[in-house]
């Protein structure tokens, strides 16, 4: 076993996609010093366990522009990672029942286009034209944007973990952290379950865990875990392929292709915060009744497996990115509302920026840990 490390410059606290990203981008920028510290093991929580959907229609304009970076860097990830990462650009299309839910996809759409993303509007005419086995009877209308789409977390998590090994970055697994120590308002180090470890710098990528690792540090982040359940379908030809990221927003009903079957997902709106991961056949039930009823020919498809992940939320589904002014070198990258992994390989690069060089090109405005007594507008296209 190789030697413990007990000094560092940064402790990245998290080995999901936004820990892994951060890891990454410090080491390319020439940070040394850096350890990843995973209490399990990379891409086992949050992370490996959503279904990797990537999209650019979002309704708050820092989301938007948080994707389409991302968005570039899976595109060329391959290329630059050496890693196939499976990202199918298959596109996303939300279908709007209510007309509430319809203008509020036009100014969405306003937003998008006005920022450069390709997205279309759709009337349920042309979407049966398009994929001909949805049920369009209920839909008022729906938008399109090709250059979504979905990729694999744990490859892409791995890939860039890798990457961040090659650049000297010490990644800990099976290391969970049990203190953040502290003089005055500076973080001073970490004690974790294999040692302690003196570093002026922390950052905060806990995921679902953010609140917990925020109080080892005298801090309140408003992060609450969700469970949200997963159901893959076995083997199922009769919808052509490629199947589309399909969001069914007004009951946050989605599916999208997963070959050689489809993954079915859908919110609770009763759900309570929780750690729970177990599945419940009653709740697979009802998404089934959402997927066979906007996709009738599912009725002949079987539930192949099923399992639960956890959302991080915060109260406007925005994401809390940046440092803590209360706490000088503690770096919060958590809270990203079912969002985290598309946004993570921006995230990764905008916290490089803040902790090597002092500042980003990025707003963060909207991310500001302090924004909540202000009721800011928040994120209105979450599922």
């Amino acid at each position: 076993m190789a030697r413990w490390q007990d000094r560092a410059e940064v402790v990245i606290i998290g080995g999901g996609i936004i820990g892994a990203s951060t890891a990454y981008h410090l080491a390319s920028r020439g940070q040394g010093d850096v350890i990843l510290v995973e209490k399990d093991l990379l891409a086992q929580a949050s992370t490996g366990l959503s279904v990797g959907g990537i999209r650019q229609q979002f309704s708050h304009p820092a989301n938007i522009k948080l994707s389409q970076e991302s968005v570039r860097i899976f595109e060329r990830f391959e290329q630059e990672f050496g890693v196939d990462i499976k990202f199918r650009q298959a596109g996303y299309l939300f279908l709007a029942r209510q007309e509430e839910t319809w203008r509020d996809f036009l100014r969405s759409v306003e937003t998008q286009q006005r920022l450069g993303v390709p997205v279309e509007t759709l009337l349920p005419k042309e979407i049966s034209r398009r994929w001909p086995y949805l049920n369009v009877e209920d839909i008022v209308g729906g938008t399109f944007g090709p250059e979504d789409g979905y990729a694999d977390p744990y490859l892409v998590t791995m890939g860039l973990a890798a990457s961040a090994r090659k650049l000297g970055v010490n990644i800990e697994e099976l290391t969970k952290v049990t203190r953040i120590k502290t003089t005055g308002s500076k973080v001073r180090g970490v004690e974790t379950t294999r040692g302690p470890i003196s570093c002026p710098r922390v950052v905060n990528a806990a995921g679902p865990w953010a609140a917990d690792v925020a109080r080892m540090a005298g801090l309140d982040v408003p992060v609450r875990p969700y469970r949200r359940q997963v159901f893959m379908t076995a083997a199922f030809d009769a919808i052509p392929r490629p199947v589309p990221m399909i969001i069914d927003q007004d009951v946050s009903f989605y599916l999208r292709g997963a070959d050689p079957g489809l993954i079915l997902g859908m919110s609770d709106p009763d759900e309570p915060s929780s750690f729970h991961l177990h599945v419940d056949r009653e709740f697979m039930e009802k998404v089934v009744e959402a997927a066979t009823h906007r996709v009738p020919v599912l009725e002949a498809a079987r539930i192949l497996r099923g399992w639960a992940g956890l959302y991080e939320v915060t109260p406007d589904d925005n994401a809390i990115i940046g440092e803590i002014p209360a706490l000088r070198g503690f770096y919060c990258a958590c809270g990203f509302s079912g969002h985290g992994f598309q946004q993570g390989p921006a995230v990764g690069r905008i916290l490089s920026e803040l902790i090597v060089e002092g500042s980003t090109d990025f707003d963060l405005k909207p991310f500001a840990h302090d924004r909540f007594a202000d009721r800011p507008e928040g994120e209105r296209k979450v599922v």
